[in-house]
C-alpha cells in the first residue's frame, strides 16, 4: 500500500497464485480499504495486482473438504468478501481498479464492485463459479444483471465463458481499454484526476447511486435533495463557485 498525490494505491501480491484469495488477503485489504476511508489525505483509491492476473477468485487450497468434512463456503463469502464489497461500495471516495489480466470469480466482481475499472487489452473476465457447482458471490448477483441486463447476466454465469476486455467495456462493465503497458499510468493518471476533485462531491454521488437500486422515484427525489444540502455546505462547492466568477481553475481541497 503506497500513497501519492491524493491517491492510495493498494495492490493485490500472490502472483505465485494469480493472486487468489485467502483469508489472510481478504482482511488485509478490508483493513486496507477501511484506513482509505479514514485517512482525509487518501482522496482516492487505485486497486492494482502484480503478476500476469488481476485476481483468479478464491484460493481453493483453502476451502477443500477436510477429513470428509464440507467447508462451510457462505460464512466464507460472509467473512471475506462481503466486507470488502461493502468498504468499496461504501467508501465515499472513488475506487479506480486496474485489471491487469485475467478476473475470475470474486476477483472479477470486485472489480465490477469499484466506481470506474480500468483494463489491459489482454484481460479477461470470468464468472467461474458455476463450472465448480456455485453461484456468483461478492455482489455478482446484484451488479450483473443491473450492468449488463439479465440475459447477458445469465449467460455470463451460467455458461462461464470468458469475456474479453473489449467486449467487457461494450457491455458497460469496463470504463476504459488500454494497452498492457499503459495500464499502470492511465489508471494512475484517472485515480489522480479524480482525486484533485471536489471529493465529498464525489461520495455523494455514490451514496446516491447506491441508494437508487432499492428506491422508488420519490424516495430518490427526496435524498438528492438531502445530498444536494448537504453538498452545497461544502468548503469545495464554496471553492468551486469563486473560481466560477474569477474565471479561473478551482483548487478542491476534498472538505
Amino acid at each position: 500500500m503506497t500513497q501519492r498525490d491524493g491517491v492510495l494505491c493498494i495492490t493485490l501480491d500472490r502472483p505465485d497464485v494469480l493472486n487468489s484469495v485467502n483469508a489472510r488477503m481478504a482482511d488485509e485489504l478490508s483493513a486496507a480499504l477501511r484506513a482509505a476511508a479514514d485517512d482525509t489525505s487518501a482522496r482516492a483509491v487505485l486497486l492494482a495486482a502484480t503478476g500476469r492476473a488481476f485476481c483468479a477468485g478464491q484460493d481453493l487450497a483453502e476451502v477443500l473438504p477436510r477429513d470428509g468434512e464440507m467447508p462451510d463456503l457462505g460464512e466464507v463469502v460472509e467473512r471475506q468478501y462481503n466486507p470488502i464489497v461493502r468498504a468499496i461500495r461504501t467508501l465515499e471516495k472513488p475506487v479506480v481498479c486496474a485489471v491487469n489480466g485475467v478476473a475470475a470469480g470474486a476477483g472479477a466482481n470486485i472489480a465490477f464492485a469499484c466506481d470506474l475499472v480500468v483494463a489491459a487489452e489482454e484481460a479477461t473476465f470470468i464468472q467461474s463459479f458455476a463450472r465448480i457447482g456455485l453461484i456468483p458471490d461478492s455482489a455478482g448477483t446484484f451488479l450483473l444483471p443491473r450492468i449488463v441486463g439479465m440475459q447477458r447476466a445469465a449467460a455470463l454465469t451460467m455458461l462461464g465463458d470468458k469475456l474479453d476486455a473489449a467486449t467487457a467495456r461494450s457491455w458497460g462493465l469496463v470504463y476504459d481499454v488500454v494497452p498492457h503497458s499503459a495500464l499502470e499510468s492511465t489508471s494512475f493518471a484517472l485515480a489522480a484526476r479524480l482525486a484533485a476533485m471536489p471529493t465529498r462531491a464525489l461520495g455523494l454521488i455514490k451514496r446516491g447511486f447506491n441508494a437508487g437500486a432499492h428506491n422508488d422515484l420519490d424516495a430518490q427525489l427526496a435524498l438528492e435533495v438531502d445530498l444536494q444540502r448537504e453538498a452545497g455546505r461544502t468548503y469545495d462547492y464554496a471553492e468551486g463557485v469563486r473560481a466560477f466568477v474569477e474565471k479561473r481553475k478551482p483548487v478542491f481541497e476534498g472538505r
